[in-house]
């Protein structure tokens, strides 16, 4: 099942675990990562049943990006590498 969701969001995860050198990863910053995508996850739910309750499309802006970051951080955190994990946070 990885193997195949791997494949899936190959492009995404070809960007953040490519490269060479040195990087500095710890356990923590996986676990904060899928934290932050859960986090996000939420506010995109919060977010659509808000929009719907109210009747305004206008909050269409917030779900996407909310569920887009949502989306990275959790492929990132769940099927990625130790690399992507410390690319994203940015530790070299």
């Amino acid at each position: 099942m990885k193997a195949r969701l791997r494949q899936l969001f190959s492009p995404l995860l070809n960007y953040f675990e490519a490269g060479e050198g040195e990087y500095h990863y710890r356990k923590l910053n996986r676990s904060v990562l899928v934290g932050v995508g859960i986090l996000l996850l939420v506010l995109a739910a919060g977010s659509f049943a808000s929009s719907l309750f109210i009747g305004i499309m206008g909050a269409i802006i917030p779900i996407v990006i909310f569920l887009s970051g949502s989306i990275v951080c959790l492929v990132i955190g769940v099927l990625g590498n130790d690399r992507a994990v410390a690319k994203i946070w940015g530790n070299k």
